[in-house]
């Protein structure tokens, strides 16, 4: 009898909450984006690269950028295929051509396309019909996930209306316009480390994002830290981000940041070790309760030590060689395609 992989039976038939690589990194110039794409080919897939068409284009010349945006997923500098684009907002008006554009040109879909500045979820659903009809127009053979901006008070709002919106995969919050919305109330210190993580309309729009997400699946992903010196302020933020917020996924605008950043949200050596064995006893049960080092387990624990082997090889750390037969051959990080809230997982 074949061994069952976690994927295959701790999620009631449907597939695991997704895991996308842990740091998002934004580029709007080429220079940068060139040196993002080196970076990403010395480090692997374990961060992203997003091509910024909202601030990265300058005023009047966004059929220009949309266009060198275009020209790189699928290229020879996109060796991982962990490529997405930012387009303009709802109400700009660009933002339409920026998607016909993109997808039109380009010689891969890019991984995702992030809509920036979401006011409402009628606005949100709009932009993704639209994504949707011109990939199926286009030919393009599989959908493009969505990745949702919050930082207006209308966003915040309806976060759990928005996390539950089919084809998006992962919602951000967008530090400074949610600040720069309360117009004086929060002080700036709240745009910077540690005022963000301890005022608390900020603390309560970062763990909102963080519950929403993980009510249906889809993966949070924090804002950047404005540090560009001292790495061990980013390592921080990242590591509060995840430890205290529940985040799994954290932006960059700093080359210097993305290890950083990687490292931060990498399981421990001695964490993943744990998380095979207790796996691999599993298995070996059929996934029925077993007992590791006097603790008792059973299929609740044994979702989160999952968890931690797939949040392992998506930093890019190593688990032992004889917890292959757990990934099978899907490498358990497939979506997962939620319509409502995850229930039954307690």
């Amino acid at each position: 009898m074949r061994a069952l992989t976690p994927a295959e039976v701790l999620f009631d038939g449907e597939a695991p909450p997704t895991i996308l690589p842990a740091c998002d990194h934004y580029a709007g110039s080429e220079k940068l984006m060139l040196k993002s794409f080196a970076l990403q080919q010395e480090l692997g897939p374990v961060f992203d690269i997003t091509l910024d068409c909202e601030d990265g284009a300058q005023v009047g010349r966004e059929t220009e950028h949309a266009e060198l945006v275009a020209s790189f997923p699928g290229s020879e500098h996109d060796r991982f295929g962990r490529v997405g684009v930012r387009i303009h907002d709802f109400h700009h008006p660009h933002w339409r051509d920026d998607v016909r554009l993109i997808l039109r040109a380009a010689k891969r879909a890019p991984a995702f396309i992030t809509l920036p500045k979401i006011r409402s979820v009628p606005d949100a659903a709009e932009m993704v019909a639209f994504i949707e009809a011109t990939r199926r127009e286009l030919g393009i053979a599989q959908p493009v996930p969505v990745q949702l901006l919050i930082e207006t008070h209308g966003a915040l709002a309806r976060v759990f209306e928005l996390a539950a919106l089919p084809g998006v995969e992962a919602l951000s919050f967008g530090l400074m316009d949610f600040v720069s919305a309360h117009d004086g109330a929060i002080p700036d210190t709240a745009m910077r480390s540690p005022g963000q993580f301890d005022h608390p309309l900020v603390r309560r729009a970062k763990l909102e994002i963080a519950a929403a997400c993980h009510a249906y699946g889809k993966v949070p992903s924090h804002n950047v830290s404005t540090e560009v010196r001292d790495m061990n302020v980013v390592a921080n933020d990242a590591a509060r981000a995840r430890n205290e917020f529940g985040y799994t996924r954290m932006w960059s605008i700093h080359p210097a940041q993305i290890p950083a950043i990687v490292s931060a949200f990498a399981p421990r050596d001695d964490e993943i070790a744990t998380a095979a064995e207790i796996l691999l006893a599993a298995q070996a049960a059929q996934w029925g309760p077993t007992r590791h080092r006097d603790t008792l387990h059973d299929r609740a624990s044994y979702r989160y030590y999952w968890s931690v082997l797939r949040r392992a090889r998506s930093t890019g750390r190593a688990a032992p060689a004889e917890a292959a037969p757990l990934f099978g051959d899907n490498a358990g990080s497939a979506p997962r395609a939620a319509s409502g809230p995850r229930e039954g997982q307690d």
